[in-house]
């Protein structure tokens, strides 16, 4: 598919990937000063990522909207949630790696979302596997923080409750026993055998109280595991903040899918990034994957109330809830093995460290020789 895209009276070309064997055509369509803030966003947020990987004493950008706000990571792997769940959920070499057992403990994870909720789990049942699942222990726990005045699930996105299609009165008792369905019905087995990630999808989002966005995260998020290997470059489906960011973006679509859009986004980055001139620092040379670029539209969408609050989209939000509060350096990342990047970033990091050693040994060296003196 072509595309001729008008900005400011002046157009430039992208082309992107259609079904083989379907038409080639082309489309006209129009964007904002927000479609550029997109790819500026994109770079700048990987470049404080980066810098904070590196310990770079803040501000780690000069970018005012970013510097005073949150904004999650432009690679969706990157994030301190994900980076737990990759690590200390999926990769457990103390825990079974049977397909039964990763996607139960993704699925009990991501329904709550929140690292404090596992960890209170883990401290208070012991090992957390199917094979001990208990409905009654686990609930007992959960209701327990509840009237304690504990949060059991994160803000980051609402689970339904459940209730209608489950009876129970806790969002939490419902939710468990959307796991027990799952499990009873054998989807980690089924998810083992696809190829398709789309299949897998559609297969998650008939379940009850499972729409389009929770069942596209959860399927990202199992991709994550050794249980799946689909591409992330095979299918998005875009959340609302995605649709906010998109109608920020494109003025005029021409009847273009949101999902064909930030598939174009996907597939032109680079040229993209070359055009304006933005010096863009991929993932150890793996680029921005659908998912990613879906996630990023969601956080322009924020960006925009801000930096372009004459540009309106689907919500009508002017402000940003969220204040960014910065803290120390992070820990060395780690992602999916099958991604074949660990190795580039231990080796980065491990140059990093001497690096750091020889410049201390010549701070000493020179502050003992400024004592000689």
């Amino acid at each position: 598919m072509k595309f001729a895209i008008e900005f400011d009276g002046k157009y430039f070309e992208l082309h992107s990937n259609v079904p083989s064997g379907a038409p080639e055509v082309s489309k006209k369509l129009e964007v904002t000063p927000v479609y550029e803030s997109y790819w500026k966003f994109a770079a700048e947020r990987q470049k404080v990522f980066r810098r904070r990987l590196i310990g770079t004493s803040g501000p780690w950008t000069l970018d005012p909207v970013i510097s005073a706000h949150k904004f999650t990571n432009a690679y969706r792997a990157s994030d301190r949630v994900s980076q737990y769940l990759i690590r200390n959920v999926i990769y457990r070499s103390d825990l079974c790696d049977s397909p039964e057992e990763v996607v139960f403990r993704i699925l009990l994870f991501k329904f709550f979302n929140k690292i404090e909720t596992w960890e209170l789990l883990e401290r208070e049942v012991g090992v957390v596997t199917y094979r001990d699942y208990s409905f009654d222990k686990y609930d007992r726990v959960l209701s327990q923080a509840m009237r304690a005045g504990g949060r059991i699930y994160s803000a980051a996105y609402i689970m339904p409750p459940g209730s209608s299609a489950f009876g129970y009165s806790a969002k939490h008792q419902n939710h468990l026993k959307l796991l027990e369905q799952m499990m009873d019905d054998k989807l980690p087995k089924v998810l083992h055998g696809l190829s398709s990630m789309q299949k897998a999808f559609e297969i998650i989002r008939n379940y009850p109280t499972i729409g389009n966005f929770l069942a596209y995260q959860f399927v990202t998020d199992i991709n994550y595991s050794e249980v799946t290997c689909f591409s992330e470059m095979e299918f998005v489906m875009p959340g609302p903040g995605a649709l906010d960011g998109l109608k920020k973006c494109f003025k005029v679509t021409a009847g273009v899918d949101e999902s064909q859009l930030i598939r174009m986004m996907a597939e032109n980055q680079e040229r993209e990034f070359d055009r304006l001139g933005i010096k863009f620092d991929s993932l150890w040379g793996r680029p921005l994957q659908l998912i990613d670029c879906q996630n990023v539209f969601c956080e322009v969408d924020k960006y925009a109330r801000v930096a372009h609050p004459e540009v309106l989209g689907i919500s009508g939000r002017t402000r940003i809830k969220q204040k960014f509060s910065p803290t120390a350096s992070l820990d060395m990342p780690w992602y999916p093995p099958k991604w074949g990047i660990n190795d580039r970033i231990a080796a980065d990091f491990r140059s990093l460290e001497l690096s750091e050693a020889r410049s201390s040994v010549r701070a000493s060296t020179q502050t003992a020789l400024n004592l000689e003196c």
